[in-house]
């Protein structure tokens, strides 16, 4: 009685992790981050409105200087210029063409409802940031020079967000046509490394404090995890384009020869 009972169980269970994994894991994961990043980024928003973030946020900026030389990096100046060049992932320039080459590609691919979905996305995740920077108002560290120029304010960091926004958007279009596990993972890695590594150059260059960086990490990863969802939902629907099966590609490939020749 107690063996069928358990090898039942055992087989609930494991039918049970079998329809999550069909139901696909990324869905679950992005409800999770969206719920957990509103929360965290109102924490992080209503304790800098107090003021209890100045000290933390003052320690880590002077804990990347010279102590002899606020005004000095640490690291060598090749440090210091990769940052700079880092930093610029972030940039709305670098952005413009990142977003208009992959809507290029989709358009290329016939993939419309994809590219306009992209379009919408870093679009409508750049103008979130600019009405928090706007609602915030939030001025720029003044404990250290700036390494580089500025024109906005700081909270939300806005390098930060837009990079998560849409590093981490296109990460997620690329995981829904990629049908390899691996490359799912290797794809969303890269994705959160190059988003890591911006925020981490904005405070290194002195021109946010740490809790702009968070917070534009949040809301960024927040915005990214909602387009996922959407664009999830209407993959499953057939509202926007399947990734093409091996024959499809085949015969993809067939078909431009035969146009060609």
């Amino acid at each position: 009685m107690v063996r069928g009972w358990s090898g039942a169980m055992k087989q609930h269970t494991t039918g049970f992790w079998q329809r999550l994994k069909r139901a696909d894991l990324f869905i679950l994961l992005a409800i999770v981050l969206v719920i957990g990043g509103v929360w965290l980024f109102i924490e992080v928003a209503d304790e800098v409105n107090e003021g209890a973030t100045s000290a933390i946020d003052q320690r880590i900026l002077l804990a990347l200087r010279n102590p002899a030389d606020p005004s000095d990096p640490l690291g060598p100046l090749w440090v210091e210029e990769a940052m700079r060049d880092v930093t610029a992932l972030g940039g709305g320039a670098i952005l413009l063409l990142l977003t208009t080459s992959v809507v290029g590609y989709l358009v290329i691919q016939r993939r419309y409802r994809a590219a306009v979905l992209v379009t919408l996305a870093v679009v409508g995740g750049s103008l979130l940031s600019q009405l928090l920077k706007e609602t915030f108002g939030r001025a720029r560290p003044d404990l250290v020079p700036h390494g580089m120029h500025v024109y906005t304010t700081s909270f939300p960091s806005g390098h930060s967000m837009s990079a998560a926004a849409t590093y981490l958007t296109l990460a997620a279009l690329m995981t829904l046509f990629q049908a390899r596990r691996r490359l799912q993972i290797y794809i969303m890695t890269l994705a959160l490394l190059i988003t890591g590594l911006v925020g981490i150059s904005r405070v290194y260059l002195g021109v946010h404090w740490p809790t702009d960086v968070l917070a534009g990490w949040t809301a960024g990863a927040v915005w990214a995890a909602l387009c996922g969802l959407v664009m999830s939902w209407l993959q499953h629907r057939r509202k926007i384009e399947q990734h093409p099966t091996a024959d499809e590609t085949t015969r993809g490939a067939e078909d431009e020869d035969h146009n060609s020749g």
